[in-house]
């Protein structure tokens, strides 16, 4: 199940919404006066292009079995 941070259009008022990919489309139609809150769950300009130094201090030696699988004849794996 995915959450949506939902927000009222008139009054302001937010929400969680769980339900599947599939059904948050049905909930929108069945709900019209309710939109998609996009300053909940999103990426921060901070967070972009950050994830591969997160990986690589959390894992240190991912760039290790990276290269190795690099070596592979055919490969196009690269170190991060």
């Amino acid at each position: 199940m995915a959450q949506y941070d939902v927000i009222h259009k008139t009054t302001g008022e937010t929400k969680v919404v769980e339900c599947s990919v599939h059904e948050i489309m049905e909930w929108y139609e069945a709900n019209p006066d309710w939109q998609r809150d996009w300053s909940y769950g999103t990426a921060a300009a901070a967070e972009v292009g950050e994830w591969k130094d997160k990986l690589i201090k959390k894992h240190a030696g991912w760039n290790d079995i990276l290269g190795k699988a690099g070596e592979q004849p055919g490969s196009r794996v690269k170190k991060i």
